[in-house]
């Protein structure tokens, strides 16, 4: 390691510091400002040019916004459709009505699971939403409950959509570290899901009845009565069953496109179109279409209050992707000042078995640059090498390992944490020790899977 390594790592290191002083101190800065300025000193201490400085800030802040942003407030636009048509109560009405109190957070998993096979993390999280706030309204009403309902209906739901997204192709972590090892699908997906299986109940389930007592997390009140009251709806009741379509059909969408995926070649005409419709921005955008059809206009609906109730969804979740962009300038400042070249220096220094490097290296990256992406892009390349001159090595398990490591500790330079953060209503505090701590029960679980599976498999 170099002395410009070990300043890059200190420099990453304070800065997610100071970012935290800025807005838990007596400051109490926006978390937006707060980003921006953390950034802005991020550039000029690593030497950047100040037009760098505004390009690189207007670069991640865009980019975040154009993958999750649109797609967020699509989901606002959903959410707020299916609860003006009673289909949010009503599911949330038969998930209590069928399971007990503990067994609600079990269901939710099941839920989560289900929509987090195609979803990509924060896309799954917006569809459910709705359901998670639904159903913990519910709860709390209920005297006998002790503690944040919306912690425990909430965690269970994370836990399996980031043991998804980390584990289980077709994300695009696994796909990204299956393409550059050159392994198979198949194999990695298997490995994946039952990896996913244990990780996710012991940072769902079994984590939030730990923490959600020791809690009192409750979103903003208009966010909340946003997705939970039903509105005046006019005409005819819509069904539970075109309900749900209407809620699924963009997870239906993306799975369609993951399936085409894997059968498919890439350049035929049935997978561009699956391509075309499986993407997370026009899969949305066709859910809140099928849901105006099917849930206003075929049961006589205004058109001129749908719209004025739209316009009101996007209001409470303005602040929320204004803050995951900054977010995302943030992680763009810490990657583009090669902070995660100084993590692969430092990695080299040791020796690691390479189903733990490959965990280690990605769990580093991700970490201290804020992207999953990155620390699966740059451990993956790091050992292509090795996977290649070393036929006793299981690329699937070291695609997995390392798919695993991109998820540990999600925190301030990660927009999915702002996410989880604001939608929530969480201090920095509690979001840590919720989406920060049981991203770290998935990797870590998802590592001794991994070690696990390894062992079995050299024995025979």
């Amino acid at each position: 390691m170099t002395s410009l390594d070990i300043q890059l790592l200190l420099t990453a290191l304070v800065s997610v510091l100071v970012l935290v002083a800025l807005i838990v101190s007596r400051i109490k800065m926006h978390p937006l400002l707060a980003l921006l300025v953390v950034s802005i000193g991020v550039g000029f201490a690593t030497g950047m040019e100040p037009g760098s400085i505004v390009k690189q800030l207007s670069n991640g802040a865009g980019k975040t916004l154009g993958a999750v942003g649109v797609v967020i407030a699509l989901g606002a636009m959903l959410g707020k459709i299916l609860a003006d048509a009673g289909i949010t109560e009503k599911i949330a009405e038969a998930i209590l009505k069928h399971a007990s109190d503990r067994m609600i957070p079990w269901a939710m998993t099941l839920v989560a699971f289900i929509v987090g096979i195609p979803m990509f993390f924060e896309v799954g999280l917006v569809v459910m939403l709705p359901l998670i706030f639904s159903v913990a309204r519910k709860l709390e009403s209920q005297a006998r409950f002790k503690g944040s309902a919306y912690v425990y209906v909430g965690v269970p739901v994370i836990s399996a959509l980031a043991a998804m997204h980390g584990m289980v192709p077709p994300h695009p972590g696994p796909l990204t570290a299956i393409a550059t090892l050159k392994t198979t699908v198949g194999p990695t997906m298997l490995y994946g899901f039952l990896a996913a299986i244990p990780a996710m109940v012991l940072g769902g389930p079994l984590y939030g009845a730990f923490i959600a007592p020791r809690m009192n997390t409750k979103p903003d009140q208009t966010l909340l009565d946003q997705f939970t009251i039903t509105g005046n709806a006019d005409g005819k009741q819509p069904g539970i069953a075109i309900g749900v379509l209407a809620a699924l059909l963009p997870a239906i969408l993306m799975l369609v496109h993951a399936v085409a995926e894997m059968l498919l070649p890439k350049d035929s005409s049935a997978m561009h179109v699956a391509s075309f419709l499986g993407n997370p921005l026009i899969a949305m955008l066709l859910g809140v279409l099928f849901a105006i059809v099917a849930l206003v206009l075929a049961r006589g609906g205004d058109m001129e209050k749908l719209r004025e109730a739209l316009g009101q969804s996007l209001k409470p979740i303005a602040s929320i992707i204004m803050i995951i962009a900054g977010g995302g300038a943030f992680q763009q400042m810490l990657t583009s000042a090669k902070v995660g070249d100084a993590i692969v220096h430092l990695t080299q220094q040791f020796a690691f078995p390479p189903l733990i490097l490959g965990w280690l290296i990605a769990m580093l990256l991700s970490v201290s640059t804020g992207s999953a992406t990155v620390g699966i892009v740059g451990a993956a390349g790091l050992l292509a090498p090795l996977a290649g001159a070393d036929p006793s090595l299981n690329l699937p398990l070291l695609a997995l390992s390392i798919g695993c490591g991109s998820l540990f500790f999600n925190y301030a330079n990660h927009a999915g944490f702002w996410m989880v953060k604001e939608s929530f209503g969480m201090t920095m505090s509690e979001a840590t020790k919720t989406i920060s701590v049981v991203q770290s029960i998935v990797a870590v679980v998802g590592l001794i899977m991994v070690l696990i599976f390894n062992a079995l498999l050299s024995v025979q």
